[in-house]
Parts: structure tokens; sequence; C-alpha cells
């Protein structure tokens, strides 16, 4: 299983007093030393963290792949096109929020994707969406022709443990459905360690997004000892 390393609020911090540190670049080049798989980065439309010349600087330092996560709108389509972007995660957003709040609502963005994946998809560039863990999900993104998702994990990560069973059932049913259907499964938001130890005994699930929790215990720990904790523990599984 892969493991994506958001480092989002590395840039949060910096920019709480401006200036340059800490730099994302320099988190990015001690994620992808330390194993990680990618990075990931969400580009807002306030840019409350990462900012449009930190994409361009990732880009031209990493060896690792980047997936830049931006909201189904015609100017973030055209950042990912302009900027050689490889892999894009298509999320909801809304200004107001602390952070993502749930999957993208397909229904009310159906006809922005369905008139405008195939500007990405033409240029190269692999298109993930982000979603709940809701069946019917599975069908519409049928017929946008997507091939990969994201499960949004955040309703079993803020579960109580005796709640966790009911929400892990629902991404096993969905995860199970999606690879039925040939559909490329990755998940994330809010996973923890301990949250980590459960879902990866789901097959199916080819890589973890986790940015707050790596970047939180950063703080105490250090980053490269956090994720080469969180991949060793990913990795027992694998063996």
């Amino acid at each position: 299983m892969k493991l994506g390393v958001n480092i989002d609020h590395v840039a949060t911090i910096r920019n709480a007093r401006g200036g340059v540190h800490p730099s994302p670049l320099k988190a990015a080049l001690i994620s992808e030393k330390s194993g990680a798989d990618s990075i990931v980065v969400h580009l807002r439309e306030d840019r409350r963290h990462i900012k449009e010349e930190d994409i361009r600087f990732l880009i031209n330092n990493i060896n690792i792949p980047l997936q830049l996560e931006i909201a189904p709108t015609e100017f973030m389509f055209n950042f990912a096109i302009a900027n050689n972007i490889k892999k894009v995660c298509i999320v909801p957003e809304k200004r107001k929020e602390l952070t993502t709040e749930g999957g993208l609502d397909i229904n009310n963005n159906f006809e922005f994707l369905k008139e405008n994946i195939n500007k990405l998809t033409n240029n190269g560039i692999e298109v993930s969406l982000f979603i709940d863990p809701i069946l019917s999900n599975i069908k519409k993104i049928k017929k946008l022709d997507v091939k990969s998702v994201e499960i949004h994990t955040g309703n079993y990560a803020n579960a109580a443990e005796s709640e966790e069973k009911f929400f892990l059932k629902e991404i096993i049913k969905i995860v199970e459905l999606a690879n039925s259907e040939q559909i490329v499964v990755s998940a994330g938001h809010g996973l923890t360690y301990e949250k980590v130890k459960k879902i990866i005994n789901i097959p199916g699930i080819k890589e973890l997004n986790i940015g707050h929790f790596i970047i939180g215990e950063a703080i105490f720990y250090g980053l490269e000892n956090v994720i080469f904790k969180m991949l060793k523990l990913m990795r027992e599984k694998d063996k």
C-alpha cells in the first residue's frame, strides 16, 4: 500500500507569520527521502496554505509524483493544465470550512465534470474524484469515465471505537464495488496510526493520503520519524 503525504499544513504554519519558513518544499524532500510515494497539496481558492509558487517549486524539485487537489472550477482546471500537473484529485471546497467536510457532490457538479474532465485527461492528467463512501457514486463516476477515486474517510476517522465497524463496512462495500468496475481506489482524511491499523485490512485500497496527523505528530517526533512509523505500520500488512 502506498503513502501520499499531504504537506498543506507546513504552508499553514508558514503563512501564519508570512515569510518562507517552514518550507513546504523542504517538507516534501524529507517526505520523499523517508519513503513517501507521493506528495499531496490542495490549492484552495483563498490560498490559506499552499500557493501557486509552492506548486511550481515542488514540480521542479521532487522526484516522486505530486497530486494536486483542486475544486471543480475552470480556473483550477486551467492551472493544472498550464503547469503540467500529472495527477489531480477533484475535491469539494467551501470558503468558510476549516477542512474538507465531505466528498464531492457529483450530482451538482456532474455537467461541469462531464464537459471538462476530458480537458485534463487529454493533457495527460490522471484524474480522481474525492467521494463519500456511497455506492451510488460509483455509477455516476462510470458515466464520467473516471478511472480513480479517493474515498473520504472522515466519518470513520472521527468515529468512536464503538461506531467504527459501521463506517468500515461502508468503506469496504464501496471499495469492492469500485474494484469490480476497474476503478482504482485510494483513501484519506483524518487518519491516525490507530485508524490506519484497521483500514489497511481492507483489500483493494492502493494508497492512503495523510496530512494533518503526520504534520501534527512531526512537531513532537520529527517528520522523518513519523513517516517511517506510518510506513512500517502500512507495509507490515503487505508482507
